[in-house]
């Protein structure tokens, strides 16, 4: 076998399942990847056809997986959860605060969300162990991603999924809610981040009910929420789709924390200065044989135009930029792959009429 092979067979694609603690232990414990050489156009015109076509698929892998880039964005957002799970600290009976990571598509919501509830799981092991004082396996994090039409039944069955419970499809939906506060309770979760909120209508009933379990769920758990969810504040979330002098009895805008979200801007200098250093994170990370410095800076312009400065955009187009440097053996991010390039319809459309 040769290394290329051997090492995809180490750190190819993860098919990470963050929705089941399994998966979401897989994610937590994965090793970062072992980087590897870089091959001249010399040195890969030696290869085999087998060598040549692993090489280039562990290339794909690597060109792929970006690593957290902390940008100020990530680290606004860090500081925002930080200063909420102070509250974390309280003794169960007093009630903690939450977070909204509430922003359009894009922005990297669910990747701050999973990076931060990463750091908080790997934290708590470290310092307490994989047991609680009763035996049970300690789980600090849940993950919890929403479905279209959620409705309360959904919400708790979802909880009981994450932990592995045998009730989860037989229990009565009354019992549902204990057997979910039971699993977080046992288990010593201390984060629970619910994803894709913004399926839930807050204006109809489903919604109502759904949004008042949350509450409840809050007063009941010892543990810190991280709601995530697109355009969370035109949707009512925290108001909780009431009207006018009644808004006042919300008690999720009491409780939480709302945490914007927003696309580069390469208006002013801070801002440009922000997207380049973006872009030099993104451009050591690419295993081109044609990378040379400033490669991705270069393009500054062009990459916000075509992206709008969202990340989750980029990073996409820069996967299929480096597919196309490879597969047509240009090796290196020109101004004509990035033209050609592919983007998400969204990006695409913004940028012709931008």
């Amino acid at each position: 076998m040769n290394p290329w092979a051997t090492w995809l067979a180490t750190y190819g694609t993860a098919r990470y399942q963050l929705s089941r603690k399994q998966g979401w232990h897989a994610f937590v414990t994965a090793p970062p990847r072992e980087p590897f050489e870089v091959l001249s156009r010399t040195a890969m015109s030696r290869l085999s056809g087998e060598e040549l076509e692993d090489y280039n698929e562990a290339r794909m892998v690597w060109n792929a997986n970006l690593p957290t880039i902390k940008t100020s964005q990530l680290a606004a957002a860090y500081g925002i959860c930080d200063q909420v799970m102070a509250s974390a600290y309280r003794d169960g009976d007093k009630l903690r605060g939450s977070v909204v990571i509430d922003a359009e598509p894009g922005l990297g919501k669910t990747t701050i969300a999973t990076r931060y509830a990463r750091d908080v799981h790997r934290r708590v092991l470290r310092r307490d162990g994989p047991l609680t004082v009763e035996g049970h396996q300690r789980w600090p994090v849940a993950f919890i991603p929403l479905s279209a039409g959620v409705t309360l039944k959904g919400l708790n069955q979802q909880i009981l999924r994450f932990y592995g419970h045998p009730a989860v499809d037989r229990a009565s939906t009354s019992k549902l809610g204990a057997l979910a506060v039971d699993c977080v309770t046992s288990c010593g979760t201390r984060l629970i981040v619910l994803d894709d909120l913004h399926f839930v209508d807050f204006r109809h009933r489903n919604g109502l009910e759904v949004s008042n379990h949350l509450k409840g769920l809050a007063n009941d758990m010892a543990a810190t929420f991280i709601y995530v969810g697109v355009n969370l504040t035109a949707k009512r979330f925290f108001d909780e789709g009431l009207l006018g002098e009644h808004t006042v009895y919300a008690q999720t805008s009491r409780r939480a924390t709302r945490c914007p979200v927003a696309p580069f801007s390469i208006d002013t200098d801070t801002g440009m200065r922000g997207w380049l250093a973006l872009l030099r994170t993104a451009e050591e990370h690419l295993t081109l044989a044609g990378s040379h410095d400033g490669m991705l800076c270069e393009h500054a312009r062009l990459l916000h135009r075509r992206t709008q400065g969202r990340i989750a955009s980029l990073t996409n187009l820069l996967d299929r930029i480096s597919y196309l440097a490879i597969v047509t053996g240009v090796e290196a991010v020109t101004a004509e792959l990035i033209t050609t390039a592919t983007v998400d319809n969204a990006s695409e459309s913004a940028a012709r009429t931008g």
